[in-house]
């Protein structure tokens, strides 16, 4: 499955999510939903997977991820009234934090559904 169609779907199983529920939950119950549905879509992912931070070369640190889907995108959510630069930096971090050349912001918090996508400038080719 190539990237076009993995994040359409991940925004198609996130606007069902926010169809149903709404805005107000807390992240997790956002997180719970999605994966939900990102199963029945077929889409294989990782819910919380720790990754590893590198600076020049050397682990750091790690952080989890909300998802790695299909091991090809990162996603990020927030449960937030409105996205700020400082969401955006911190997705776009760990895209490029953890190699990979695309994620999803996506923030369940509005009256409508937010979500950007990120890429990565920096991205490793000879990964794909």
């Amino acid at each position: 499955m190539n990237l076009e169609d993995i994040t359409y779907k991940i925004i198609g199983c996130s606007m069902n999510v926010h169809n149903q529920l709404g805005n107000g939950f807390q992240e997790v119950i956002y997180q719970r939903c999605l994966a939900m549905e990102m199963e029945a879509e077929g889409l294989a992912f990782g819910r919380e997977i720790e990754q590893e931070i590198y600076y020049n070369g050397v682990v750091v640190g790690t952080r989890r991820a909300d998802f790695v889907v299909e091991n090809k995108v990162i996603v990020e959510l927030k449960a937030v009234i409105q996205l700020e630069d400082v969401h955006l930096a911190q997705a776009k971090n760990y895209v490029v934090a953890y190699d990979y050349s695309v994620g999803l912001l996506i923030n369940f918090g509005g009256t409508s559904l937010d979500f950007k996508k990120i890429f990565n400038p920096a991205y490793n080719t000879t990964h794909s």
